[in-house]
């Protein structure tokens, strides 16, 4: 069981070095680079003027991404804002809204752009569209991930069941299609009543781990560039409007990917890890784009193909999750199930989040 586990915690970095490798930018010249690299100059270029702005965007987006992860783990003991309750579930289904619009809206299209972008080759980049594919492989991807860790978390499960029930076929048999049932029919269901701890359901405990780990996974990823890419610009009028933007966008996404941390039921430590991951990624791609700043052109033929590529990547993942494991595993949960009126509810929180969000592409 110890080996298993520490497999399945390798999963995530393997995901994560399949991605790197296949971003890997080749179709580029060095004179494209030297001719491209100087463009876009306009009178809101100004380097000195753009550092207290990058200081100001690193700390309100700390702050912001603390406080939006870590409000469903502080409210916790506020009983209107338990798993169980109704509003959890209606702020969890207004974050998953914020995560879909953040796939589509924002990091899709940023990648299209880029990919299409003048200063890259003809061939291929202009004549196939390495964005949506790139995206879909990254969707594929994250399905493998989601349905193997899932697979040996589950295997995990039934054979701690089998090794329990001692030389009684007649019992094993019926724990080995609870479990089979288990994993058919409540793997997507996150708004049932679910285990405390190691005493309870814990496949269902199971699923959720694997969700708020690939979760964080994908999140990390566009944080990063979207960090590095405001650290190395020197757009004063740019940085000004993705200020704002970014701190609702941490925020609400943080919202999401907590409360998916919280039905994990992970320990202190591996929360805090989750939660200091998640607000200082944003915050250590700026801080990496300010010292790269005059190393990294954003028009640079290199850098548009790896930031490209890796928001494509990132894109497929968010969208996978934001509508598998997160909007439609509440929406085909039994509890949205049993009532209209809370399906209503919800739903006009995925589109306040998804509209919220889609309405901030005008600036970032």
């Amino acid at each position: 069981m110890a080996a298993t586990k520490s497999r399945l915690k390798l999963i995530p970095i393997i995901f994560f070095i399949l991605i790197i490798s296949i971003l890997t930018p080749k179709a580029y010249s060095q004179s494209e680079e030297d001719e491209c690299s100087t463009e876009n100059t306009s009178s809101c270029n100004d380097k000195s003027g753009a550092v207290p702005l990058k200081i100001i965007a690193l700390v309100s987006i700390l702050v912001t991404s603390m406080i939006g992860v870590s409000f469903p783990l502080v409210t916790r003991s506020i009983p209107a804002f338990h798993p169980d309750r109704n509003l959890f579930v209606i702020v969890k289904c207004f974050a998953g809204g914020i995560i879909l619009a953040t796939g589509f809206m924002h990091v899709l299209p940023d990648s299209y752009d880029m990919l299409q972008s003048s200063c890259l080759k003809e061939n291929p980049w202009h004549k196939f569209p390495f964005s949506g594919f790139v995206a879909m492989l990254s969707a594929i991807l994250t399905l493998m991930v989601d349905s193997m860790a899932t697979s040996i978390y589950s295997r995990r499960c039934r054979t701690g069941v089998i090794a329990d029930n001692g030389d009684n076929p007649a019992l094993e048999v019926d724990q080995e299609m609870a479990v089979v049932g288990a994993g058919h029919g409540h793997f997507h269901a996150h708004n049932h009543v679910v285990a405390k701890g190691e005493n309870g359901d814990s496949q269902q405990l199971s699923r959720y781990r694997v969700v708020a780990m690939v979760l964080e996974l994908g999140i990390i990823v566009h944080s990063v560039v979207i960090g590095l890419s405001l650290g190395a610009s020197n757009n004063t009028c740019t940085i000004k409007g993705l200020v704002a933007a970014l701190c609702f966008h941490q925020m609400f996404e943080g919202m999401g990917l907590g409360g998916c941390i919280l039905q994990a039921e992970y320990k202190f430590m591996k929360k805090a890890i989750m939660v200091f991951f998640f607000s200082t990624t944003t915050p250590f791609g700026i801080a990496i784009g300010m010292a790269m700043t005059k190393s990294y052109k954003e028009n640079s033929p290199r850098s548009l193909i790896t930031v490209g590529l890796l928001n494509a990547s990132s894109a497929g993942l968010l969208i996978y999750m934001a509508l598998v494991d997160l909007l439609a595993a509440d929406f085909m949960g039994p509890k949205l199930q049993r009532s209209i009126k809370l399906q209503i509810k919800s739903y006009i929180a995925v589109l306040l989040g998804a509209g919220g969000m889609s309405v901030l592409a005008k600036w970032a």
